[in-house]
């Protein structure tokens, strides 16, 4: 398959917490088709350290056979090339790069899909990356929902919600509505809302969290 027709869907998960429902919902064969029904030829999944073992459920051995770290194992499903890693202690630029688009390995544009973690999606709005925003129900006493819900209010990512049937297909589809919206000129969204927070004001407010 040539560069130019390869395009990314990215998902990551963390570092620290589990994020079962995510990793299900990825891989999923009604997610994976319709992935390939967007021109999508890659779906590239950071698991954590606990989600190979459900991923094993999930999906073909031969996502397994190897123990090279250098090396990311890998299996065609529903016309979706799988890969999947635990983390990498250089962090993940490269990875949401690749789904940004316009690269060697992946010319066109594809998608990040993320937990609600302050730092992840920083690291994705610096690079100017397309985010889908994934709160983790899971976690107890945590701001991810407001976090995601007030950033898609202003333009900056799309709010996914892991609850519904067909929430990552939806995501995807207003994601790419999204991306239309800020190609087009003027910007759909300055940096600003109406309380005139910005983002930075937006992650402090919801978060607790501090722009450098």
């Amino acid at each position: 398959m040539s560069s130019q027709s390869r395009k990314l869907c990215f998902v990551t998960v963390g570092a620290t917490a589990n994020f079962d429902l995510l990793i299900r919902a990825s891989v999923k064969p009604e997610f994976l088709r319709y992935l390939a029904s967007q021109g999508y030829t890659d779906l590239l999944l950071q698991h954590g350290k606990d989600g190979a073992a459900l991923l094993r459920e999930l999906l073909p051995d031969t996502m397994f056979d190897t123990t090279d770290p250098l090396i990311d194992p890998w299996a065609m499903v529903e016309g979706v090339k799988i890969s999947r890693f635990d983390f990498r202690k250089e962090g993940l630029q490269k990875e949401m790069l690749a789904a940004r688009g316009g690269s060697l390995a992946f010319r066109n544009q594809g998608v990040v899909i993320c937990h609600a973690g302050a730092g992840t999606i920083l690291d994705g709005l610096r690079i100017s990356v397309p985010l889908i925003v994934v709160p983790n129900p899971s976690l107890l006493d945590n701001h991810q929902d407001e976090l995601a819900e007030e950033l898609e209010k202003q333009g900056y990512v799309v709010h996914g919600h892991i609850d519904r049937i067909n929430g990552l297909e939806e995501a995807v589809a207003q994601l790419e509505r999204l991306r239309q919206k800020q190609m087009s000129w003027p910007p759909v969204n300055k940096g600003e809302d109406p309380r005139g927070r910005g983002l930075a004001g937006v992650m402090d407010e919801e978060m607790g969290f501090l722009l450098d």
